[in-house]
């Protein structure tokens, strides 16, 4: 009888070659030449480099998968690389592929070899193949127990193959949930959700009030503290639920949900779901890890778009070509945020609009970086102002106090900086309108760049004066000086006098003090420092050193 090189694998207890590259991300690595095939056992995925002595020891083992970390296909060490690999017995060789690839002393090596040779694609980091290849070692150990019958097969990471694979073996309605009761997956919808799984789907979580709820009833509490499956009962709003925690050792990496969908639960729903538990563990690993790197990665080339530093060095879903305009919000808390809460109602403001910007037209591309949202919004022809309807729905996130601007929109990529740059100016101008109002009357605020073009001209002169008036010194100077060492408030005063047009009754009502008071402040700015607004030239200085200086923040 034929045996396979997988079925000889399979009985010496490894994975194949062939079971790990099927697992890890597609388009990572590149099988060159394989003499033996794909079917080749593996045991273990070592990182090499050729430049530390007397390391070939450390893999010299029959079955290993050898990352030759510095080593480009088209290097002249490279055949020697993979010849002492083959010596050792390992099963392959991963090299940096590099822009003209294996030279064809290197393919003649390995055909003539018993290691197979692969290539390492451009974009993928070596820290990242390793994980994957070593998750993806673990996900393939056969299971000796009677494992996930139907799991077997999915692509690390898929979770959504993964749910619909649970919901099929289960029957019902699976969610694959993080700790924090966000959704990673869930199953299709062959019948109509009950309310719950709708609200939960459609809002990407579980809502608060819920979650709120489950706990204050012990029942996460029970979820994280067993490995058994957690029946949530029926009652008259919601239908039964069952409910598994996924976890890592000692480590919670998420649960899966399971809801009667118009059918019964199958009978052996709760067995299905303990092996779904331990099928789910690599990949919620896997998405943990590389799905947040790859994240990561992402939002770098977005940035770099933003900047204008070169191309991206990851697809973003960016169509070149094609027109865009860049819209930034600057999340804050609201004027009572809860203790302790401060940066995460921040997050979760940015967490609503980068879901709204994804729900918002197809193409649109986002990027984190602080508090700040940026949103790449695409163009049709002739539109002038593609995220007018965006910054609305920015303006009533509820829980925080939003900034958001948008630039204008620019016909090239090349051009994206001017448009950030314009957007992050409309943010400065919301952010010091805000700052003179009453912390009562300070709320969201959204703009174009169109809208508030006069207000953004006068920070971008500010921004190239500011470098000479910190040289000069006059009264404005003066003036500043003394109210910052003694805790004095001309500069304020002169500030709301200006900005009322000289009107000295409608400046003392914005300072709410008398008339009279205002009166002897100013009088008291020229007796001391000099600062006569009855000159315009001082007016000017007056003027341009107050939007400088403390009286309006301008960050």
């Amino acid at each position: 009888m034929h045996i396979s090189e997988t079925e000889r694998a399979a009985d010496q207890g490894g994975p194949t070659l062939a079971q790990l590259l099927a697992l890890i991300a597609a388009g990572t690595l590149d099988v060159v030449v394989a003499p033996l095939g794909t079917g080749v056992p593996v045991s273990d995925v070592v990182l090499h480099d050729p430049g530390e002595e007397g390391d070939e020891d450390a893999w010299a083992a029959a079955g290993l998968v050898l990352l030759a970390v510095g080593v480009e296909a088209a290097s002249p060490e490279a055949v020697d690389v993979l010849r002492a690999a083959d010596r050792a017995g390992a099963a392959a060789v991963v090299m940096r592929r590099g822009a003209r690839g294996p030279r064809a002393a290197l393919l003649e090596a390995a055909g003539r070899g018993r290691t197979a040779l692969l290539t390492r694609r451009a974009g993928q980091g070596w820290t990242e193949v390793l994980g994957q290849l070593r998750t993806a070692l673990v996900h393939s150990v056969p299971d000796r127990s009677g494992g996930a019958a139907g799991v077997d097969g999915l692509r690390l990471g898929d979770l959504s193959g993964l749910a619909n694979t649970v919901a099929d073996l289960v029957g019902g309605a699976i969610t694959i949930e993080d700790p924090q009761s966000r959704v990673l997956a869930y199953s299709r919808m062959d019948h109509e959700p009950d309310p719950m799984r709708r609200l939960t789907i459609l809002g990407q979580e579980v809502p608060r009030w819920r979650v709120v709820e489950l706990r204050e009833s012990g029942f996460f509490q029970a979820l994280w503290n067993t490995d058994d499956v957690v029946r949530l009962p029926a009652d008259e709003r919601y239908a039964e639920r069952l409910a598994v925690a996924v976890r890592h050792g000692s480590e919670v990496l998420g649960s899966i949900w399971a809801a009667a969908d118009g059918r019964p639960l199958a009978e052996d729903a709760v067995a299905a779901l303990r092996t779904a538990a331990r099928a789910a563990v690599p990949h919620l690993s896997h998405h943990r890890t590389w799905g947040r790197a790859a994240a990561w990665a992402r939002e770098g080339s977005v940035h770099a778009l933003l900047a204008g530093s070169g191309q991206p060095a990851h697809d973003v879903g960016i169509v070149r070509g094609r027109p865009y305009a860049v819209m930034v919000a600057e999340a804050h808390d609201g004027p009572e945020p809860a203790p302790g809460d401060t940066g995460q109602r921040v997050q979760r403001v940015l967490d609503v609009l980068a879901l709204r910007a994804a729900a918002y037209r197809p193409g649109c591309v986002t990027a984190r970086s602080g508090q700040r949202l940026y949103v790449l919004v695409p163009a049709s022809d002739g539109e002038r102002d593609p995220a007018r309807t965006l910054l609305a729905t920015a303006r009533s996130v509820p829980r925080g106090v939003v900034f958001a601007g948008a630039g204008p929109v620019v016909p090239d990529l090349a051009e994206l900086p001017a448009s950030r740059d314009a957007a992050e100016l409309v943010v400065r101008v919301l952010r010091e309108r805000a700052a003179r109002l009453p912390p009562a009357g300070a709320g969201s605020a959204v703009a174009s760049y169109e809208e508030v073009a006069a207000e953004a001209a006068v920070l971008r002169l500010l921004d190239r004066v500011e470098p000479l008036w910190e040289k000069t010194a006059g009264p404005v100077h003066a003036m500043l000086e003394h109210d910052r060492s003694h805790g004095a408030c001309y500069g304020e005063s002169v500030a709301a006098y200006l900005d009322a047009f000289g009107d000295t009754a409608a400046a003392a009502r914005h300072l709410n003090v008398h008339p009279n008071t205002l009166r002897y402040r100013l009088r008291r700015a020229r007796e001391l420092f000099g600062v006569d607004l009855a000159d315009p030239a001082v007016r000017l200085l007056a003027e341009i050193g107050l939007r400088l200086g403390p009286t309006r923040p301008r960050s």
